[in-house]
């Protein structure tokens, strides 16, 4: 299994549009946000944290992808007739999805710091990385979910649209507070709010709420699912 991940994490980090899409693109607008027209530090730390979480979920999401490409091309029926059982190979998926975020996350996080001027103990910059790395795992099960169950075509659609669904809903790009009344109160329900949340929390100096662990875990159970279900239906029909 480590074989296959190391497989699956080399072509996903030599991918351009990853490069691209999953790590140029956050940074890039997270530099935007926070300097055309002035921002003080309190919005340079929260837009840093908003953005380091998008790259994250776009990257997390983008693991589906390559899942929807290895069904096309028979990949998956490869994988079935070596001695790797199927729960190896989703796992193998999952840590791969792991691994590609970091990338993401680390990257944003240099621009706060280096660019930006952000300012953190060096406890919270490690913590803040390690709770978006792991809080990104159940957009990693959502973009297997997708990968197993639909065409090539369609998973890159369907993740592109929950990529940008999730984190305009989630806060990632605005402050929920400029949202209207309706929409802030559907925020919090979001995972990608409750994923800030972890990051903001430890920004501010103090631990994520139990509110905000429970949520998460609550999608990560559903994400979850989800993905075994489509994995019996689509990879299984592969």
């Amino acid at each position: 299994m480590w074989a296959y991940l190391r497989l699956e994490a080399r072509r996903t980090l030599r991918d351009p549009g990853f490069v691209v899409g999953g790590i140029a693109v956050p940074v890039l607008m997270y530099l935007l946000f926070t300097n055309v027209g002035g921002a003080d530090g309190g919005w340079r730390t929260g837009a840093m944290v908003g953005m380091a979480a998008y790259g994250a979920v776009g990257s997390a999401l983008g693991t589906g992808g390559g899942v929807a490409e290895d069904r096309a091309v028979g990949w998956l029926r490869q994988l079935r007739v070596t001695p790797m059982p199927p729960h190896q190979v989703v796992v193998g998926r999952a840590l791969t999805g792991a691994v590609t975020v970091l990338p993401a996350i680390g990257a944003v996080l240099a621009a706060g710091g280096l660019v930006n001027g952000v300012r953190l103990t060096a406890w919270q910059w490690a913590a803040l990385a390690v709770l978006l790395w792991l809080g990104s795992l159940p957009f990693t099960l959502l973009g297997l979910g997708n990968g197993y169950r639909l065409t090539g075509q369609t998973t890159a659609m369907a993740n592109l649209v929950c990529n940008l669904g999730l984190s305009v809903l989630g806060g990632l790009w605005f402050p929920v507070e400029l949202f209207p009344a309706w929409l802030r109160a559907l925020s919090p329900y979001t995972p990608t709010f409750r994923f800030a949340q972890l990051g903001g929390a430890v920004a501010d100096g103090h631990a994520p709420g139990a509110g905000a662990v429970l949520v998460l875990t609550g999608w990560l159970l559903l994400f979850g699912s989800y993905a075994v279900l489509a994995y019996r239906r689509g990879a299984g029909a592969s």
